[in-house]
């Protein structure tokens, strides 16, 4: 093996004196590049002549000093663009028996692009595809062959390279001819053995060392290949073929032979299948795609991650590709199947194993996007006060799952990201919906699934990216519901055990007059006394007024905490005009209990599955779900978009910042007195200029003081108030910020034309009565603000709920005969009580004194 591979090292040398030269301009040797009078050649040509010189022991060229330089470069060039060329010209002048073989290329065990090349150019000059479509159902149906294919060569070091080199030039005449003689015979025959083998003049050996992130195949090579392949109708089908009979048996090998851990380099068949840019075709789609991912879903966590980093550096194109690939099968399985109750698409094995083979796509797509992993904020100090109140799983002999709150995806453990940390993917987050799916699916079943973590059972909700946000807050409702059951549950046991009478409920009793005194000195009660009678069901009594909370007298209650909170003139937040939204006031006279209280409502907001009008900028969601606000957000969420633009121009300045603005890392801020106050973003900042080397970092710590540090103390007692509602509930593992924004807020845009295609009529009237017809045409015909007044008058808030005016379910009743009673409403259950007025003008009068003068609540 020593004498093959001398004179392997000599066929090299030759080839690249030939197609490179040694550097001297003055070179003599016409067998070399660099001599004046060499003429060119292409590469094969190259190659049999680097053969022939080397049968006659020509003479080989001293590397030029200027040459030396190029060692490493020509072994690379030799090993992937010449080795396979040489080894092609050494069998072509090999015996002849070796020209059938090569005819039917019956003991081709594995590919390179050079030998699928090959066999197409035979096939195509006898204009008989048969031996390549053989080829292909041979190795693209074995998964040993498969995993051997299209490898990426070796690059010799330049260490290897002049202990080969020294050698070569120890050696004396005499002892390189035999050498020579020795290793062409030894050559000769190795060479027509690999041939028969593998078609491959290359061995495991010859493969690079990886990286941990790393795989072994040659992507381009394979893109290469299927491109020149696919073309070719009578081929195409050989793929299918082989695909049906492949993925069987790879899923065996992953479930019981853990064949990964033993060679990682089986991982470089699932590379070269998802490069098929056809797999997403109708004739895929029925057998071969769904075993494919059924096997690919059997990858262990390592593998997976593995798959995500590498996919994470290909092009939005390619990303868009597969993510089309599985949504395709998805949606496919989904339309020609009929799932209900008692047939779950739950259990149907293609749509699960796509539906995971989707989420390795998911995350190289936050992966490859514009990530942010740095600006973390830290967890509070201090842990939540714990309840003094058993629970029910403890009650039942089990402990509660994880305290601190939702699961984490073990995936996105293994990568260590998060979807927060994306700000933009790749492809948008919304092409990862499957529309079709979220019709389809059951969520109370799901749900269920979910919560009891069965390996039986697959729950959508572990891979919340496919679902849209309608769904995932019917998944969160259930969540609600169900400990808020729990909480009642408990309460009912706990009392039976101490012979006391305890509230199933969170009873709030509120005078109007002094809504914000009584909640929230009540609430401070409960957080300090036993915080898990937040996670029970609300309850609002309002004194004096005889409405009972069926949902309605909450969201009333709601909405008057929050006009109040936000109220400027309180000092609590800071308002705006230009952007309508609020913010943190660092020079607050309130202190963090206010705050903390703050969060307590919006968290029972979403607990109680109420809309606030709240006006946030986004990155108050960002640091909900625990990151940190940067120079970023101020583009489109602080109040003080002067200053992005400011420190924007400032990045962007060309000339000289420190002679030309002369500020330094001293800033100011004016208190609520319009009082300055100075701060330092650094030690003796006032001291410090900004200059253009330094200026990033000011820009950093500019915006960090802003969004951060300044409403530090402010921020932590709000999010602590919200966790102490939200920490157990899957809020933060389901929703990205945006979607928190969606489920606090409702949605700003109201078509009222769904809410009317999806209005129900009771007590006598249906869609086509007269009183209806009128009812919608002055609807229609009201201004936005006369329409939103409608929506409190109606639902108790003037905002659409996730997923628009359609999700409403509103019933329009009647209330008897013509009368001068104005319209009145059940605001928990979404009724109007409309009376049957004779005439247009009159529904139109009353309507509009119903809901411009409605507040309070009383028995009809």
């Amino acid at each position: 093996m020593s004498k093959r591979a001398a004179a392997k090292h000599l066929i090299e040398r030759y080839y690249h004196q030939l197609t490179e030269g040694c550097g001297n301009e003055s070179c003599t040797n016409d067998c070399c590049a660099s001599c004046p009078t060499f003429h060119r050649m292409d590469n094969n040509a190259a190659a049999v002549k680097a053969l022939e010189l080397y049968k006659i022991n020509a003479k080989l060229c001293d590397p030029h000093p200027s040459k030396k330089g190029t060692s490493s470069a020509y072994l690379e060039n030799s090993a992937i663009g010449g080795h396979n060329n040489l080894a092609c010209a050494n069998r072509k002048i090999k015996h002849k028996d070796l020209h059938s073989m090569r005819d039917n290329f019956k003991d081709v065990k594995y590919l390179t692009e050079e030998k699928v090349y090959e066999i197409l150019e035979s096939c195509g000059e006898k204009e008989d595809y048969s031996p390549l479509i053989r080829v292909i159902g041979r190795v693209f149906s074995s998964a040993e062959g498969l995993v051997q294919s299209f490898r990426r060569s070796k690059q010799h070091t330049k260490e290897e390279l002049k202990s080969l080199q020294a050698k070569d030039e120890d050696k004396d005449e005499d002892e390189k001819e035999a050498a020579a003689t020795a290793a062409c015979s030894a050559s000769a025959m190795e060479e027509d053995s690999e041939a028969s083998s593998s078609g491959l003049g290359e061995s495991d050996n010859d493969v690079q060392k990886l990286g941990p992130d790393e795989v072994s195949v040659d992507i381009d090579a394979v893109r290469r290949v299927y491109e020149r392949l696919l073309s070719n109708e009578k081929v195409e089908a050989a793929f299918l073929n082989a695909l049906v009979y492949l993925s069987p048996n790879v899923e065996c090998d992953l479930t019981y032979h853990n064949v990964y851990s033993r060679d990682p380099n089986y991982l470089n068949l699932f590379v070269i299948v998802m490069e098929n840019g056809n797999l997403h075709s109708p004739e895929y789609l029925e057998i071969a795609l769904p075993q494919f991912c059924k096997a690919m879903s059997k990858l262990p966590l390592p593998a997976l991650a593995k798959l995500a980093r590498l996919w994470s550096c290909y092009s939005a194109v390619q990303i868009r590709r597969m993510m089309e690939t599985f949504q395709q099968l998805i949606t496919y399985k989904v339309i020609s199947n009929e799932f209900n109750s008692r047939n779950l698409v739950n259990d149907d094995d293609a749509v699960v194993a796509a539906t995971k083979c989707l989420k390795i796509v998911y995350y190289a797509n936050v992966l490859g996007g514009d990530v942010d992993t740095e600006h973390n904020d830290e967890e509070d100090e201090d842990p939540l006060p714990e309840s003094s109140e058993l629970t029910l799983q403890e009650l039942l002999g089990e402990e509660r799952r994880s305290k601190k709150g939702p699961r984490v995806d073990p995936l996105e453990l293994e990568l260590g990201i998060r979807t927060s940390d994306c700000r933009r993917p790749l492809i948008s987050f919304e092409e990862f919906v499957n529309e079709p799916l979220n019709d389809v699916l059951e969520m109370d079943k799901d749900y269920t699934f979910f919560k009891v973590e069965t390996e039986n059972k697959f729950s959508f909700m572990t891979c919340p990216f496919i679902l849209n946000a309608v769904t995932k807050n019917l998944g969160l409702y259930y969540d609600n519901r169900i400990r808020m059951y729990s909480e009642r549950r408990i309460t009912v046991l706990y009392s039976l055990v101490q012979g006391q009478q305890l509230n199933p409920y969170l009873r709030l009793k509120v005078r109007r007059d002094h809504i914000i005194d009584d909640a929230l000195v009540r609430l401070e009660m409960i957080a300090m006394e036993n915080p898990a009678d937040l996670k029970k069901q609300l309850y609002v009594e309002f004194e004096g007024e005889q409405g009972v909370d069926e949902g309605g007298v909450s969201k009333e209650f709601f909405q008057l905490v929050v006009e109040e909170i936000f109220n400027p003139d309180i000092g609590m937040f800071t308002y705006d005009e230009s952007t309508k939204l609020f913010w943190f006031n660092p020079s607050s006279f309130e202190n963090e209990g206010q705050f903390t209280l703050i969060g307590i409502v919006l968290g029972l907001a979403i607990y109680n599955n109420c809309i606030l009008d709240v006006h946030f900028p986004m990155v108050v969601y960002r640091k909900l779900m625990g990151k940190k606000g940067t120079f970023r957000d101020l583009s489109d969420s602080h109040p003080v978009l002067i200053l992005y633009q400011s420190l924007k121009e400032l990045l962007e300045y060309e000339g000289s910042v420190e002679e030309d603005m002369m500020i330094t890392f001293q800033i100011s801020q004016t208190d609520l007195f319009g009082n300055p106050i100075m701060y330092n973003l650094r030690e003796n900042g006032d001291k410090i200029p900004v200059t253009n080397e330094n200026r990033k970092e000011f820009v950093a710590q500019y915006a960090d003081y802003m969004l951060n540090k300044s409403v530090e103390k402010q921020f932590k007692a709000f999010r602590r108030g919200f966790h102490m509602v939200t920490n157990e509930s899957p809020l933060k593992y389901l929703f990205r910020p945006e979607e928190i924004e969606l489920l606090i807020c409702g949605s700003r845009n109201l078509e009222f034309q769904a809410l009317e295609d999806t209005t129900e009529y009771d007590g006598g009237y249906s869609k086509d009565s007269r009183i209806i017809r009128d009812f919608w045409e002055t609807l229609h015909s009201f201004s936005e603000e006369q329409k939103r007044l409608f929506l409190q008058f109606t639902t108790g808030t003037d905002r659409a709920p996730v997923g628009g005016l359609g999700k409403l379910k509103m019933i329009i009743a009647k209330n008897g005969p013509d009368t001068d009673r104005l319209p009145t409403s059940h605001t928990c259950f979404n009724v109007l009580l409309l009376p049957e007025y004779t005439s247009r003008e009159k529904l139109r009068d009353r309507l509009l004194k119903a809901i411009t003068y409605a507040k309070g609540f009383g028995m009809l």
